[in-house]
């Protein structure tokens, strides 16, 4: 089921980047007019295309989907993206685009599950150890939204958000669980202090609000290509579906936050974490969304959180869907709000700002106990001095990705070196 499932996902996802109708990468989104309106050729887009994203699948989407059994779906939609712009634009190419991303998508969940099963049967067997990479990410998530409010109001406004998230948690520790009637309700902390930094965040975004002689209706500058993409909605609704109700059964996950709680079992904060992260890509998404006339495959993201809170697969597809649908039919008013209050289209970008930097500095201490684990003493040496070599030489791997690499690195490492007879088990 989750090979076909996945398969579907991938084969969709390829022909709705072969068509210019969606793709996931956000650098690549602005550039797809240039070839939509013949200002870069067919070659041009998909060398971009590869440029952009298969570092970012090898070096990213992989490495956090060994460490769980969840697929992190920037691994099938940024293969797809290739596939799709590698492929002839015609109707002959859409079809070879749609029967490899299908093939994409089975190669990925069988190539993963191989990779997963061939470590288990090493001589130190890492994969259990390799767990330790997502422990900061469940206890740390919430307190991207005191982060956020630093980036955009400054330090001592965050440091407040910061105290009042840390107080909202403590409460929810104190009062949890709570009894109603012949039931009880508990609260958890990290979701708690999250909902309290988010509330504070959207009270100080809210009170700046733009006069309107700067308001820029960008609905009737780039009317054209927002029709292009409502002209696509029922096939776009088709994959927010899909990708909801893969969600839901715990075969995908939007970004590392999530995937890292939902592998926990903690549901409900995966879902908070996922909601929070659509918040912060409505401007995003919104913006590029106008001014290309190309959508993302995942919409807003929403689709993510969906498939969370309601783990039921056949309702979260119908959810799941009429939100995408939801998503594109406001499209022009959304983009018109945010131009209204520049504070929201700011925190936007301070929002995923914040959740790359948290989840950095996360992965890079998760990193650094999982290889530790693998091996006592030398995990720290090698992470350590692996993370502080991509920075000196220009990041050529993305800074969060840095943890969970050097911790697969440090597992082959040891296997290798009990081979020779240079490393000892540990007990």
């Amino acid at each position: 089921m989750k090979t076909l499932m996945i398969a579907i996902i991938g084969a969709l996802a390829a022909i709705l980047s072969n068509k210019g109708i969606a793709v996931f990468n956000d650098g690549l989104r602005p550039i797809m007019p240039e070839y939509l309106e013949g200002r870069m050729n067919r070659k041009e887009l998909a060398a971009t295309s590869f440029a952009m994203g298969f570092g970012l699948v090898i070096g990213f989407g992989i490495p956090f989907s060994l460490t769980t059994s969840i697929i992190l779906i920037h691994s099938v939609f940024l293969g797809t993206d290739i596939i799709g712009t590698f492929c002839p634009d015609n109707k002959k190419g859409t079809i070879i685009a749609g029967i490899i991303g299908a093939l994409y998508g089975v190669g990925l969940v069988i190539g993963l599950e191989g990779i997963v099963k061939a470590f288990e049967k090493l001589p130190v067997n890492f994969i259990d150890s390799l767990g330790e990479v997502g422990t900061p990410i469940v206890v740390s998530f919430a307190v991207f939204p005191a982060l956020a409010t630093a980036y955009q109001y400054g330090a001592k406004k965050g440091l407040l958000n910061l105290v009042l998230s840390l107080i909202g948690r403590q409460i929810a520790i104190i009062i949890s669980p709570i009894t109603i009637s012949s039931g009880e309700i508990s609260l958890n902390p990290e979701g708690m202090a999250l909902v309290v930094g988010m509330i504070i965040l959207m009270i100080y975004a809210t009170r700046e609000k733009a006069s309107e002689e700067d308001i820029v209706d960008l609905t009737s500058v780039f009317g054209e290509r927002v029709e292009r993409i409502k002209g696509n909605i029922v096939v776009l609704m088709i994959m927010g579906g899909l990708v909801a109700a893969a969600t839901s059964l715990n075969y995908i996950s939007g970004d590392p936050i999530a995937l890292n709680l939902a592998s926990e079992g903690q549901i409900t904060d995966a879902g908070f974490a996922a909601l929070a992260r659509g918040i912060g890509f409505i401007p995003l998404i919104v913006s590029t969304g106008i001014a290309t006339g190309v959508y993302g495959p995942a919409g807003m993201t929403f689709v993510f959180a969906i498939g969370l809170f309601v783990k039921n697969p056949i309702l979260s597809f119908i959810i799941g869907a009429a939100i995408i649908g939801l998503e594109i039919i406001l499209l022009g008013k959304l983009g018109h709000s945010m131009d209204k209050y520049p504070g929201i289209r700011e925190a936007g970008d301070n929002i995923r700002n914040a959740m790359s930097k948290l989840l950095e500095v996360a992965l890079l201490v998760g990193g650094m106990n999982a290889a530790n684990a693998i091996a006592p003493g030398m995990g720290f040496f090698i992470v350590a001095g692996l993370y502080i070599l991509n920075e000196i030489a220009g990041k050529p791997v993305v800074s969060m990705a840095v943890g969970p690499i050097s911790a697969i690195l440090v597992g082959i490492l040891a296997n290798i070196l009990s081979l020779i007879g240079l490393f000892n088990i540990p007990a």
